[in-house]
């Protein structure tokens, strides 16, 4: 118990407090598919939407404004927004995180959709028709037709505060935020958290070899304690 409050202790020492929110939802890559795609809809969506992609590093993250509104009879679940998840590997877990600042209340819902549901998604339609697509398609589309493991994110965003101005309640400012897309290590631990998983694993194992060497001090101290008044209970026998 004491090893495990010694523990908790040294690991809050490096933690430093975040004024942040956190939204996620984990998923399973789906199996790839051949690129470039003759449907319309589809090429539309490659060319239109933000991406976020594991590799390289620097396109798993993006950082953006996202629209809200407050929750309405004919749009209850706020603002869509919409993503393309691109190059992911097929049946490999990946999770997929917004962070905001807490200073911005908003309620977010992440949900992702094959491609292959593109017909029973009007939503995306809609959201895809006031887009305009490139001049020309990405570099990496322009290539021969190769294989690809896509998935769409939608992105639900609801104000989630209240004022006297009137102002911010008819039109809520977008919010500042953070998407990152994070692959799993082995399906087991997102990539992002393995440098802190080793680090508490390091702080365990030093921490162990701290509190073994303590305490055989102590016990060292406490015999030749135990021995220094034997000997001078038989001094005083004698």
């Amino acid at each position: 118990m004491k090893l495990f409050t010694l523990l908790l202790t040294t690991f809050s020492l490096f933690v430093s407090p975040i004024s942040a929110n956190t939204e996620k939802t984990i998923f399973i890559a789906p199996p790839a598919v051949d690129l470039p795609i003759s449907d319309q809809t589809i090429t539309t969506i490659l060319t239109s939407l933000n991406r976020l992609t594991p590799l390289p590093t620097n396109q798993s993250t993006l950082r953006t404004l996202i629209p809200v509104s407050f929750p309405t009879t004919s749009h209850p679940t706020g603002t869509e927004s919409w993503y393309l998840l691109h190059d992911l590997t097929p049946a490999q877990r990946y999770e997929v995180r917004i962070c905001w600042a807490a200073t911005q209340p908003t309620s977010f819902d992440l949900q992702t959709f094959p491609i292959t549901e593109i017909p029973s998604l009007p939503s995306l339609t809609s959201y895809l028709n006031p887009l305009s697509p490139s001049s020309s398609p990405p570099k990496d589309l322009n290539s021969p037709p190769t294989r690809s493991s896509l998935l769409l994110l939608r992105l639900l965003a609801k104000a989630d505060f209240y004022t006297t101005n009137q102002t911010l309640m008819s039109n809520p400012p977008p919010v500042a935020a953070d998407l990152i897309l994070d692959p799993f290590l082995l399906n087991l631990l997102p990539r992002s958290l393995a440098p802190t998983a080793g680090y508490i694993i390091l702080v365990a194992i030093t921490s162990w070899f701290l509190a073994r060497g303590v305490s055989r001090a102590l016990s060292s101290l406490i015999i030749d304690s135990n021995d220094r008044q034997l000997t001078k209970d038989e001094k005083k026998t004698q």
